[in-house]
């Protein structure tokens, strides 16, 4: 998810741009191929359904199967048929779930992730951690939802209710039921599966965090009960198999299985659906509703969005990288002019992505707009369906590439690769980020100034922190969003961009779909640059290191032979960086460059000059990316007032007078 620096961080950016020099800021700065036409042939039906009760949705019947080889394991698979109550705000569902268990040891429990229940109460764990805002979004007086399950059953009819436990394994909040247990009449063992009835109800929040409504928009994310993750042995180097389990936090996204998913949806016959996935037949009225069918494999989520309101449009898009897909537009009215940029920033992103990362293998990309007042479900990924910010005129900046782009480059490393962002969320966030800068710098020509975005990294912390033990919202940003990516950048520039282009090609094509963790990207680095990076990655990635280069002295003196004598000391109070360079200026407007080892924490520099030393700074060129205090980078010194020259004082007029224009 793009998250946006608002105005909280007008004061900081200001301020850093007079302690970088004053530099400007820019944060940034067809049909469907024939494999997709019906399900895959490893579709289970499940048994002869009960009697349904009138009003409510059927129990799902998979579509015919196909021959289709598989990308991923498909470990889950769905059947959901929901129907979308617009007057009382609620989806009433019934899914049948099959479950493979990918390991060797029995299995007698499930656990499903129930979503809608962290907006249940201000009680919950995620209500408590975020306060009720999630970005600039708060959540709206009387804004809660929740997902209560009506029934849970096995094919055979055994109803499962009373087996059923909500679980808290992150804080023990009794009040938190986002994950539950199902206790399993019998156990599961490896390579065998499991099939689950399951019907529920869901009341739609308020849109704040991702999902809900908002007016006539429905944002349907996380909204259905859904497994969560049973790792095998050595997965992400876990030394035992055995469930992955996590609350939903207030700064934490989501980890999914791959699988099947084929949903029916229905709305109010004036409605318009978009989805993962792709329709596999045209909605049917029925009854003053309109009924859709969507069918997604080899994703490990499924996301719709509803409105009235919606202005459609679709453009088939195909390259040497893209070998066709349909993106699909759902635009609030505000934005129906503006259809040309979304497809623009599209085919931009999915071409190149494609190019550097592997080929985007699905046959469809929605992008929905929603209205402003519910922004709260903007700037989100969900495979093959993406987010923009919410639309608030008829005109917008490059913020609209930027989001665009940015979603996208999820569908690479948040959908394909699909690392766990519970707990190694900078494998998902940091890495998007990289690719959307550098995307941004070549189709649109903007920069991003990024050691002004160090100084926004107050508290570096490791990237592998478990997401919510960042402490707040804008820790988890400052390392998962911009210190990892800075992480990124550092290593291509020791590295060099071509060695960085095929560690980031090789990491994203070789574990597309396998759950990877940072060790595996560090075997990557190991393996392209053939060097061992253990001390690095202990030091920045694993741990929270952070170079702090100071010139911490300067004196100058007259020299008994003429001229001036200056001794100069520098040190890193922060971790060891290697070969920084140091920029002594003098009064006759001379400069000298001595390059530091690093070594020793500290060194002194001894010159002899014609002119008096007039400052030193350490990292001139601001070369060291993961250096987030540049305030004591750079020192005046102390001269005489009768070797002060004109030069100096034109020097130190320039310097107060930015200081003068930016800090208050």
């Amino acid at each position: 998810m793009k998250r946006r620096f608002r105005t909280t961080y007008l004061f900081a950016a200001l301020t850093a741009l007079c302690l970088l020099g004053g530099g400007i800021w820019a944060l940034s700065g067809s049909s469907p191929v024939s494999r997709y036409a019906a399900a895959p042939e490893t579709a289970k039906s499940p048994a002869s359904p009960r009697q349904e009760q009138a009003g409510k949705p059927a129990m799902p019947v998979p579509p015919a199967a196909s021959s289709a080889p598989a990308l991923s394991r498909r470990v889950a698979e769905y059947h959901i048929s929901v129907q979308l109550d617009p007057g009382t705000s609620t989806l009433t569902a019934a899914e049948t779930v099959t479950w493979t268990h990918p390991g060797k040891n029995p299995v007698s429990d499930l656990y499903f992730h129930l979503y809608p229940n962290a907006f249940a109460s201000d009680s919950t764990t995620f209500m408590k951690e975020s306060g009720g805002k999630l970005r600039s979004d708060t959540m709206p007086q009387d804004g809660f939802g929740s997902i209560t399950l009506t029934d849970v059953r096995t094919t055979d009819g055994v109803s499962l209710m009373h087996r059923m436990q909500y679980v808290q394994p992150d804080d023990g909040n009794p009040d938190d039921k986002t994950l539950i247990k199902i206790h399993l009449p019998q156990p599961v063992n490896g390579g065998e599966s499991v099939t689950v009835k399951l019907r529920y109800e869901v009341r739609l929040p308020k849109i704040f965090a991702r999902m809900g409504e908002s007016g006539d928009f429905v944002m349907a994310g996380q909204w259905f009960p859904k497994l969560s993750v049973y790792e095998p042995a050595e997965a992400r180097g876990r030394g035992e198999e055995g469930w992955n389990l996590h609350q939903y936090h207030g700064t934490s996204e989501f980890y999914s299985d791959f699988g099947i998913y084929s949903v029916a949806i229905s709305v109010p016959a004036n409605y318009t659906v978009g989805a993962t996935g792709f329709p596999v037949k045209s909605p049917r009225i029925a009854e003053g509703r309109k009924i859709y069918q969507f069918y997604a494999d080899d994703v490990h989520d499924f996301a719709w969005a509803a409105s009235p309101d919606f202005v459609y449009a679709e453009k088939a898009y195909s390259s040497a990288n893209v070998p066709g897909v349909r993106i699909k537009l759902y635009l609030d009215p505000l934005h129906k002019n503006l259809a040309e940029r979304y497809f623009q920033a599209a085919e931009a992103a999915l071409n190149v992505f494609s190019k550097w990362y592997g080929p985007y293998p699905y046959t469809t990309l929605s992008i929905v707009v929603p209205p402003k007042a519910g922004n709260g479900a903007g700037g989100m990924e969900y495979p093959t369906l993406i987010t923009a910010f919410g639309a608030e005129s008829g005109s917008a900046d490059t913020s609209l590439e930027r989001t665009v782009i940015h979603e996208i480059g999820h569908q690479f490393f948040y959908g394909m690769v699909a690392s766990n962002e519970f707990e190694e969320a900078w494998l998902d966030e940091s890495f998007t980020s990289y690719a959307e800068d550098r995307l941004m710098q070549k189709e649109y020509g903007i920069a991003p100034n990024l050691p002004l975005q160090a100084n926004f990294v107050t508290k570096p912390m490791p990237l592998t922190l478990d997401a919510w033990k960042y402490g707040s919202a804008n820790v988890y940003t400052q390392n998962v969003y911009i210190r990892g990516k800075l992480v990124l950048k550092d290593i291509e520039r020791q590295v060099g961009a071509k060695a960085m282009d095929t560690i980031m090609s090789s990491y994203a094509r070789k574990y597309r779909f396998q759950h990877p963790g940072t060790a595996d990207f560090q075997k990557i680095v190991e393996k392209v640059t053939k060097k061992s990076w253990q001390d690095y990655f202990d030091r920045y990635v694993y741990g929270g290191g952070a170079p702090d280069f100071t010139v911490e002295d300067i004196t100058v003196s007259k020299s008994k032979k003429g001229g001036y004598e200056s001794l100069t000391t520098v040190a890193n109070k922060g971790s060891l960086y290697t070969g920084v360079s140091i920029k002594f200026t003098f009064a006759n407007g001379s400069t000298l460059h001595k390059i530091w080892d690093g070594e020793g924490g500290k060194a002194s520099f001894r010159l002899s000059s014609a002119a008096p030393l007039v400052s030193a700074e350490v990292d001139p060129g601001q070369e060291v990316l993961l250096e987030n205090k540049h305030i004591n980078n750079f020192r005046k010194a102390a001269l005489p007032a009768a070797t002060v020259s004109r030069w100096t004082l034109s020097l130190t007029n320039a310097i107060e007078t930015v200081l003068g224009i930016f800090v208050w």
